[in-house]
């Protein structure tokens, strides 16, 4: 596996393997790897263990117009020579791991991608620009590496279709993947920020998947109204945990729209604080 921080050196590798009639992957990250992102690399792998076939570029950068004044972009777990092993293992061709003046040569990045609409609930009530950060930065990395395929993980499901819907709009000619959430023994979704928790508040984490179980075998059960079932997923974190709920929401899985009676496939999504850890997670359920 190579690692370089230039998008030059980037460049160049990924023309050698087009050149050899390899597919591009491309599997963004922030670093702090963990089974969820390494997942998706061995999916990928998988189809061509041999590197003849496919070559995977993942990327790790802490982007820095994703994070409000408040978070905890100084503080986000980063450890390069874990995450260089882990990738290598996993069957990572090249690792791109970018400084901030590599990515934003002019710090002010003066152009913008935005996505309206889907960015303005769920997480982005509360994050405002984060996603902004999200598409921009993911926009950017595209056209760097011209990937023919790129992995996300399901658990940021609102960033996968807002992602999705930039692909569509700018009409750019990628495959995107969904990856499923991956998740500790006892259910928590994994996540980088799952290090912040303190011991109480790693025993009762679980239960925001838990609740969310609860809530889909309540629709399985016949239950049509998303109200009820918001509400009974709200009663059980909020009996079980310290936690303090920021959103619990039954949206249309394809586009995020709002749900009066539940049909189809729909999403249940929620967000929860731990003291100063944000966590999110969700489930899709077919009605």
């Amino acid at each position: 596996m190579k690692i370089t921080e230039y998008i030059t050196a980037l460049r160049e590798n990924i023309g050698k393997a087009r050149e050899q009639g390899k597919t591009v992957v491309l599997i963004p990250t922030m670093g702090y790897l963990h089974y969820g992102h390494l997942s998706m690399a061995e999916a990928a792998r998988k189809q061509d263990e041999d590197h003849e076939e496919i070559y995977i570029v993942m990327s790790i950068f802490v982007n820095p117009l994703q994070f409000g004044p408040q978070e905890d972009f100084d503080k986000y777990p980063r450890n390069l020579g874990r995450d260089s092993s882990l990738a290598q293992e996993a069957g990572v061709d090249i690792l791109f791991v970018p400084a901030i003046e590599e990515m934003y040569p002019e710090r002010e990045n003066l152009t913008q991608v935005s996505v309206s609409g889907l960015t303005n609930i769920l997480c982005g009530l509360q994050r405002p620009g984060h996603f902004q950060g999200v598409t921009t930065v993911v926009a950017k990395l595209f056209n760097i590496v011209l990937p023919d395929v790129a992995y996300f993980g399901q658990k940021d499901y609102q960033q996968f279709v807002v992602i999705k819907q930039m692909v569509k709009d700018l009409n750019i000619p990628v495959k995107l993947i969904a990856a499923p959430t991956v998740r500790e023994a006892d259910g928590l979704a994994m996540s980088s920020r799952n290090s912040y928790l303190e011991a109480k508040e790693r025993k009762q984490a679980p239960i925001l998947y838990h609740s969310l179980l609860e809530g889909a075998s309540l629709i399985a059960s016949g239950e049509k109204r998303p109200e009820v079932v918001r509400e009974k997923i709200r009663q059980k974190i909020n009996k079980e945990t310290s936690g303090k709920i920021e959103y619990v929401e039954i949206l249309k899985a394809d586009n995020l729209g709002p749900v009066d009676t539940l049909q189809g496939q729909v999403v249940i999504a929620l967000a929860v604080h731990f003291g100063p850890t944000r966590l999110i997670d969700n489930i899709l359920v077919e009605v």
